[in-house]
Formats: structure tokens, sequence, C-alpha cells
């Protein structure tokens, strides 16, 4: 998107790609159908220390502009869930339109060449390369973050940031699944596959999706969302019923069928499966009948406000993101721009900027990309 915007304004521009494949984790997205933007997107969408700074390029590039751009390129698309949109076919596509906006915009794109080194000169930079030295009068780094390291993520971002005295936050997996305490897991692993749908929250935030049980603990978008939010040690509380109101119907459940097992009761709103594993973790057993009001609200309180502490996370290796990173307050917001390295630009999630699930990321790429390509 940057190399694009840059070469329509006539700037000559060289792309080079570590690896031997150019957009791998546009071709890895959205189960390889890239969900490449996001209608909804706007500022309140992502996680920074610094909330504002994302503000100038999204509001400069907005998810119709890229939506506009796949439309010119007769790419066919369809809307899922909370505005994500997604390709009919295959991620392909997407990165198609990319390489042929690059290709019409004239720049030249080198793969299987990795950077070695980056040398400010008195006039742009030098860089050392597996292919030779390179003069350049500006530079991008657009390499992202930790997450999927064996689709080629490194640190090389947070290495350039450093060596120019850049400031780089802490940095964690984001987007990405849960795993449990071993007591838990035990209890929970012949769930695996199943998925519900819940209200995960975390303090004031809240995300309202499915959730799926896995071998290893707790995944489903509504659980990579509210990783996002969580810090080591802490606990997520889980609404089993975010949209029921359990505890009347159960009162009801009594009156109406007072010989019934809860758990027959319970796997009435819930899988069979669940609902017998989770009353029994729980604690909950007998007929209906046999149970108080307070015994009810006991049921309801277990079911809606499941206190789960993870163990930790899968970690960058089935995160979507990486959250932390460059310091916004280190860079241009409208330019993206090193205030400390004139020349030198970072776009994307290298940056201190991590969105929500469902294409928001991919928009920052695209607003990113684009306001630094406009400059550089």
């Amino acid at each position: 998107m940057c190399a694009a915007t840059a070469g329509y304004r006539g700037r000559s521009v060289l792309v080079l790609e570590h690896s031997n494949k150019i957009g791998r984790k546009i071709l890895m997205a959205g189960g390889g159908r890239c969900n490449f933007t996001n209608i909804h997107n706007s500022p309140a969408n992502f996680l920074s220390e610094n909330p504002h700074f994302c503000k100038s390029a999204l509001s400069r590039y907005k998810a119709q502009d890229f939506i506009d751009l796949v439309d010119r390129h007769g790419v066919e698309y369809h809307e899922k869930t909370l505005g994500q949109l997604f390709c009919n076919e295959t991620s392909k596509e997407i990165l198609r339109v990319l390489l042929t906006e690059s290709e019409w915009a004239g720049n030249e794109i080198r793969t299987e060449t990795s950077v070695e080194k980056i040398d400010k000169q008195a006039s742009g930079y030098l860089l050392k390369t597996s292919s030779g030295d390179i003069q350049a009068e500006s530079v991008v780094i657009a390499t992202g973050g930790l997450s999927i390291p064996n689709g080629g993520a490194t640190s090389f971002a947070y290495d350039v940031a450093a060596q120019y005295g850049l400031q780089v936050l802490p940095c964690a997996a984001a987007l990405v699944p849960f795993t449990l305490q071993p007591k838990d897991k035990e209890v929970l692993k012949e769930l695996s596959g199943v998925s519900h749908r819940i209200k995960a929250t975390i303090g004031k935030t809240s995300f309202v999706e499915n959730m799926l049980f896995t071998h290893r603990g707790l995944s489903g978008p509504a659980i990579l969302q509210i990783s996002s939010y969580w810090q080591p040690g802490g606990e997520v509380e889980i609404d089993l019923f975010p949209e029921f109101d359990l505890l009347s119907w159960l009162k009801e459940q009594r009156e109406a069928r007072p010989k019934a097992e809860i758990t027959t009761i319970m796997a009435q709103q819930m899988s069979k499966r669940v609902a017998q594993v989770l009353c029994q973790m729980f604690g909950f057993s007998g007929i209906m009948g046999n149970h108080s009001n307070k015994d009810l609200e006991a049921i309801n309180k277990a079911f809606r406000e499941w206190k789960v502490k993870p163990s930790g996370t899968e970690g960058y290796r089935t995160a979507e993101v990486t959250i932390g990173g460059i310091d916004t307050n280190e860079i241009n917001q409208k330019t993206m721009e090193a205030k400390k390295a004139p020349g030198l630009y970072f776009i994307g999630e290298c940056l201190d900027v991590t969105g929500h699930l469902g294409g928001h990321n991919f928009q920052w790429a695209w607003a990113s990309g684009f306001a630094a390509g406009q400059v550089v």
C-alpha cells in the first residue's frame, strides 16, 4: 500500500522482502479468505498507549477507500458478523490487488533479500542487504510484530527502532487463545471442538461472540478479543448466557418440570456435553424440585459469572497480532516518520497500535501505509 501510493507520486520504490513469498499474512488471514477490512472501523477499535495517534491516518484512508479499491479490481466479497468483510473466493485476490497496484505504480519488488544493516548517511540511508548495498533517500519499515514467527515474523522493526533511539514498549501476544490451569484443562478437555456464545469481560471491556473449547484451553472470537486486555495472573469473567434471563427461566422450569435433572434442563440451552461437564464442575446435581430459589441463584451466578484464570496464552505461535511495540510518541502521526530519524518511517503492526479482531488490523496497515506513502 505504501509503495503503490509513493510510486503513483512518481517516487522510485524498491520493496524488500526477506522471505521467498510476498504477503504471507494476507494469504493466511481469515481462514484463507482474508478479512480485509471492517465497515465499522474507527479509532475506538484500537488499543494504544496513545489512543489518539491512529485517528489522523484512519480519517484519511477509511474502510470505504479500501472497499472502493477492491471494487475497482473486481473482487467479490461478503459481510460476516459485526461488519467484517471477507473475499468470496480466496485471500490471493487481495494480494493480487496490491501487487497489481504496485506494478502500475512502477515499483520493484525483490524477495529473499534480508537487510543486515541500516546506516544514516549525510543524505538518506545506506542499506546493507544480502543482495548488495542500496542507497535510499527514505526507508519505510513495514515488517510487523512478533506474531506467527513461522510466517516470517521477526523483531526487525523493534531492533531498527532501538538502533535510532526510539522507545519500544513491552510486547505481548494478542488476539490469541488462552491456555488453562492443569485442573481446569483436565475437566474441560472433553469439550474440545464445542463452541458456545458468551460474553467475555475484563474490567469494563466486554465482547459478546462465540467461545471455542480446545484441547489446550479456550479460543474463539470472544476469547481472542478479550485476550488483548488480559494481564498474566488475571481473571476473565465468562457469561454463558449473555442475552438470556437464565434465573427466571430456571424458576419456570422448576414449576413445569420438578422431577427433571438440572443437567437435563441446562441441556435445553446449551449442548448436552457442555451442560453435563459444567454442572459437574460447578457442583450442581439433582432434580429441579429440590432446588430452592437460593440454589437457582447460585446456578445462575455460576453460569453467568464464571471466573476463569488462564495459565497463559498460546503465545506468538498462534497470535494474530502483537500488542505493544514502537512508542507512538516517537512517530509523527500524520506522516509515520520517526521524529529522531528524518527519512525513516514505521507503519503497520510494529507500532503500538493494535486493532480488535475482524479486519481492523488490516485497515490500520492500509491507512498507515497510505499516510507514509503520501510523503515518503
